[in-house]
């Protein structure tokens, strides 16, 4: 027998195209620690490995011993950093071994259909993913998205929560203290904690805005980059806790969930693999909670005949597709749920599956943008699918295409940064799904208030009737004049359009009051006392004050059912909405206590 190799060496048939591309992988994987040797050049230095085998199998030799089939692959990647996990569960983890084997087997006899099919979802070239390209990219889609939400809520912040606003945020941490005691402050993250001025909250809003337009020139990658995005995870943090009810929606916290694991962000592939995750779970729980609610227009598909008319604030478009029949509607439907099905698990397939699934998903979201207005929830999602498009994506020749790979020390400090954040998120899974233990339940409790860990999905159960608040004031108590909203439906004429990114968050909130009676919505009752105040913040969120100045004597909120208009009924009409009085959703009331 010849000597041992000084290092190992994989033999391999140079005369088949499937064995040359994956060599080319595995030679991205292990560098020169590896030789390469094609079969039909290796007899006179192995010649106690039969030809014949090699033929059949690759064939690994590492020191004195020999390894075949599936184990040379499993054993050629047990020394590749996040690797080598492969080969421990190949050795001990019951009938893995014979699966492997078979599966090796079936491939190596089908060698010219595994190449046409390796071709179909790698490409050219089989290349270890880096993401390079796509992460500068994403990093300055979050800084402007980042912008655009720090922007809208500084626009509103002093009529939502300043001191003369809807629900004052000293008033609630005043509460919250109360209620939880010295611990308050951990389990209600926020800067304004000390303070009593509206200064505060713009300061925090309009900061946010200076320093993400910062992070936009910043070099991505960049210490000082990732330092931004702590600082403006930190500021949304604060903002979120101090919104209350008006910054409890689902995109507030995909963007605090996205910002932390940003302040970690690298083009290599593990830490890029958080955000897939994240994504995954974005789209698939969306899916999830649609067929988990049993909602019979889900099940029938007949959601979208309901959705443009009923959902918050529909655009133009929505309007006109409310107008498409219904086996349409039903149709859509159908590639809604099967979008969100079966893309989310193309995430985690080869190169151009997810591509697949990134250009897939950014179309669904661009559809939505289209038909309604969900603020920067569409363009953060648009932003997570491009980290699926690998350096070669965007690579002008693939052939000539070299990927840069992070070295062994940016590695070890991904396994790190993945493994806790992985942690912190299936323990927060668990903890509100009711699956977890007492003490997994306890770190969920704890990681929770800062939004690092959430779950998502909209419209589990879809709206199929679309009621509205209309509030009134009087002076007199005789005429009564309607208070208009800039953006929700209220009057006839008015056509629904677009305002996203920038998010209304009364008018959002006023939808939601419509869905429920004011015993369920107590700032709504804490608004109406705005109006009789005549707070001027609170006036700045409305279209117009219809008393110029005056203070009503009353205020009172109609309901109201809306429907779109047909396109005879518009045409007759002028209107985009019709709508049938059902009855008073609040009774007159007065500061004096009077109705």
């Amino acid at each position: 027998m010849t000597a041992p190799p000084e290092i190992p060496v994989l033999i391999f048939d140079g005369n088949c195209g499937f064995c040359r591309a994956w060599v080319d992988y595995c030679l991205s994987l292990t560098g020169s620690r590896v030789e390469y040797l094609p079969f039909q050049e290796a007899g006179e230095r192995f010649p106690e490995v039969p030809l014949e085998d090699c033929r059949k199998a690759v064939q690994f030799v590492s020191g004195a011993r020999c390894f075949s089939g599936a184990e040379a692959i499993f054993k050629l990647l047990s020394d590749v950093p996040g690797y080598g996990w492969m080969y421990v569960l190949y050795r001990t983890a019951p009938g893995l071994a014979f699966i492997a084997e078979f599966f090796y087997r079936v491939v190596a006899r089908n060698r010219n259909a595994a190449a046409r099919m390796t071709s179909v979802l790698w490409g050219e070239r089989i290349l270890r993913p880096t993401y390079h390209k796509a992460s500068e990219i994403f990093a300055r889609s979050l800084s402007v998205i980042y912008m655009i939400a720090f922007a809208s809520f500084g626009m509103q912040a002093r009529g939502l929560v300043g001191v003369q606003g809807i629900l004052p945020v000293q008033t609630y941490f005043r509460f919250a203290k109360a209620q939880l005691g010295d611990g308050a402050f951990w389990r209600v993250p926020s800067l304004f904690w000390w303070s009593n001025s509206d200064f505060a909250l713009l300061s925090i809003a309009w900061g946010g805005v200076a320093l993400a337009a910062i992070s936009i020139l910043a070099r991505p990658h960049s210490r000082w980059q990732k330092i931004i995005f702590g600082i403006l995870f930190v500021y949304y943090l604060s903002i979120v806790s101090a919104g209350q009810v008006f910054m409890s929606y689902q995109w507030d916290f995909l963007l605090l969930e996205t910002g932390f694991i940003a302040i970690f962000l690298q083009a290599a592939r593990p830490r890029v693999w958080l955000f897939h995750w994240l994504l995954f779970r974005v789209i698939f729980e969306s899916f999830l909670v649609k067929v988990m609610s049993h909602d019979p227009s889900w099940a029938n598909f007949t959601a979208l005949a309901f959705h443009y008319e009923t959902q918050p604030l529909p655009t133009f478009p929505a309007w006109l597709a409310h107008q498409l029949p219904l086996w349409f509607q039903q149709f859509s439907t159908v590639m809604v749920l099967a979008a969100e099905a079966i893309l989310p698990w193309l995430i985690f397939g080869p190169r151009r599956l997810k591509q697949v699934a990134a250009f897939g998903l950014i179309g669904l979201q661009v559809l939505i943008i289209l038909t309604g207005n969900y603020t920067f929830f569409n363009l953060l999602s648009i932003a997570l699918c491009v980290l699926l498009l690998d350096d070669a994506f965007f690579a002008k020749k693939i052939r000539e295409f070299t990927p840069r790979y992070p070295a062994r020390a940016d590695r070890t400090v991904s396994a790190l940064v993945i493994a806790t954040i992985l942690l912190l998120s299936l323990i927060g899974q668990a903890g509100m799904s009711g699956l977890s233990s007492e003490p997994m339940r306890a770190v969920s409790d704890a990681v929770s208030p800062f939004g690092i860990v959430n779950q998502y999905g909209l419209f589990a159960v879809m709206t199929t009737k679309r009621a509205e608040v209309e509030v009134e004031g009087t002076t007199d108590g005789q005429n009564w004049r309607p208070y208009v909203f800039r953006y929700k439906a209220g009057p006839l004429n008015r056509a629904p359009g677009w305002v996203a990114p920038f998010q209304p968050r009364l008018d959002w909130q006023m939808w939601f009051a419509a869905l429920g009676n004011f015993r369920q919505n107590p700032w709504f009752v804490r608004f109406l006392i705005s109006l009789l105040e005549g707070s001027r913040p609170v006036l700045a969120l409305m279209e117009s004050d219809p008393f110029e100045g005056r203070r009503p004597t009353q205020v009172r909120a109609m309901l109201y059912e809306y429907h779109f208009t047909t396109f005879s009924e518009r045409m007759k009409t002028g209107n985009w909405w019709k709508r049938e009085a059902k009855g008073i959703y609040l009774p007159a009331i007065s500061l004096r206590g009077g109705k």
